[in-house]
C-alpha cells in the first residue's frame, strides 16, 4: 500500500492576509517536505474563476514541483479535461514528465461546474465524448511519428507530430464515482480514483466492478482474484485527514480549513453561493475523514488495506487551506515517519 498526499489547490481563504506568492512559496515548501519524507506521491487539483484563488494552471504548478523533487509521483487530482485543448495538454504534460524524469500521471474527469464550461466556451453536455477524445489524442500524441488521428473536437491534422514526446507512456487516470465513469475508467485509462465521498464499502464495489469488467473484456487475464499485482490498472482512493498527538488535536488543527475547502467544493459543485455548512453535513464529513495519532490513522488505513488489498494507492490528503505551513509539513514528516513505514 503506497502512501500519498495534497490535494494543493492554493485557495487563500478570507482570513488569510498572506499573498498569493506566499501561498505557492507553501505549496512548494510542502512538495519539498513530502519527497524528504518518503511520501509516495504528491497531488495538484483544479478549478476556475473562484475569487479564492483555487489553483488553475495544473501543469506549470507541477513543473515547478517536478524542480523541486526528486522522487515523488507527480499527479492532477483532477484535471478538467474538456476545458483543454488537446494539443497543447499533450505538449505540455510531455514536458512535465520529461522535466520529472518520468514521474508525471495525468489525472482526468469530465467537470461539473456550469460557470466553468460556461466561460470556456465549452457545452457542458459534450463533456463525456470531449473527455474522450482528449484521451485518444493524448495516446496518438506521445506516440512516435505523425499523430494519425482523427480529433472530433481539436482542428489539427493527422499529419503533424506533436512534440515533445515522453520517454514512456504517461498513465491516465480518470476520476468519477457513477457506475458510467467508473466502468469508462476501467475500459479506458490506466488508473481510477475514488473521490472521498465513497464509503471504504462504496470503494470496494467499484473496485469488483473494475476488475469484473477488465477481466470480461480480457484487459486482466493474468491477474489474481484478490489484487491487482500482475494487472497493471491502479486504484486510488482519496480521502482527507490528518496526523497529530491526539485524535483531538489533529480535529482541531485541520477542521477550519477542512471545512473551508468543503464549502467551496459545494458552491463549485453547485454553482451557487453556499454561506455555511449546516450541522449534519459537518458531522458526516467529520466521521469520513481520517485523523488522529500515527497509530489511530494507521488503523484506520487498514480498513481500506483489507478491503482493497495491498495494491491501493491511498492519496492523504492533508493540505487544508490556512491551517498554516508549519502544520502541514509537521503532519506531512510524521506521516513519512511514523505510518508509511508500517506498509512497507
Amino acid at each position: 500500500m503506497e502512501i500519498g498526499t495534497g490535494l494543493f489547490t492554493c485557495q487563500r481563504r478570507p482570513d488569510d492576509d498572506r499573498s498569493m506568492s506566499e501561498i505557492y512559496d507553501e505549496m512548494l515548501t510542502l512538495g519539498r517536505a513530502i519527497d524528504d519524507s518518503g511520501l509516495a506521491s504528491a497531488w495538484v487539483s483544479e478549478h476556475h474563476f473562484a475569487e479564492d484563488g483555487y489553483l488553475s494552471a495544473t501543469m506549470p504548478t507541477l513543473g515547478a514541483l517536478a524542480a523541486e523533487t526528486e522522487n515523488v509521483e507527480l499527479g492532477t487530482c483532477i484535471a478538467l479535461a474538456p476545458l483543454y485543448d488537446g494539443v497543447r495538454l499533450a505538449e505540455d504534460a510531455a514536458t512535465v514528465d520529461l522535466l520529472a524524469d518520468g514521474r508525471l500521471t495525468l489525472g482526468l474527469a469530465i467537470g461539473s461546474n456550469p460557470t466553468e464550461f460556461e466561460e470556456f466556451g465549452v457545452p457542458r453536455e459534450q463533456r463525456v465524448e470531449r473527455m474522450a477524445d482528449t484521451t485518444d489524442l493524448l495516446r496518438a500524441a506521445w506516440s512516435e511519428g505523425p499523430l494519425d488521428y482523427d480529433a472530433e473536437f481539436h482542428d489539427v491534422s493527422p499529419d503533424v507530430s506533436v512534440t515533445p514526446k515522453p520517454d514512456s507512456d504517461v498513465p491516465i487516470m480518470y476520476g468519477g464515482s457513477a457506475k458510467p465513469a467508473v466502468r469508462r475508467a476501467a475500459r479506458v485509462a490506466d488508473a481510477w480514483c475514488a473521490p472521498s465521498a465513497l464509503s471504504v464499502g462504496g470503494v470496494r464495489k467499484r473496485v469488483e466492478d473494475i476488475r469484473n469488467v477488465r477481466e470480461e473484456e480480457g484487459l486482466r487475464e493474468d491477474a489474481s482474484e484478490d489484487g491487482d499485482e500482475d494487472d497493471d490498472f491502479q486504484i486510488y482512493v482519496l480521502q482527507h485527514g490528518f496526523v497529530g498527538d491526539s485524535k483531538e488535536e489533529a480535529w482541531e488543527q485541520m477542521r477550519d480549513g477542512y471545512f473551508y475547502i468543503q464549502r467551496r467544493y459545494a458552491e463549485i459543485f453547485s454553482g451557487e453561493e453556499v454561506e455555511e455548512l449546516d450541522d449534519e453535513r459537518k458531522r458526516e464529513l467529520k466521521d469520513q475523514a481520517i485523523f488522529g495519532t500515527p497509530e489511530q490513522v494507521i488503523d484506520q488505513l487498514e480498513t481500506y488495506r483489507d478491503a482493497l488489498g495491498n495494491d491501493v494507492h491511498f492519496v492523504f490528503r492533508t493540505y487544508h487551506p490556512g491551517i498554516g505551513t508549519d502544520r502541514m509539513v509537521e503532519c506531512v514528516e510524521r506521516l513519512g515517519e511514523e505510518v508509511v513505514p508500517h506498509f512497507e
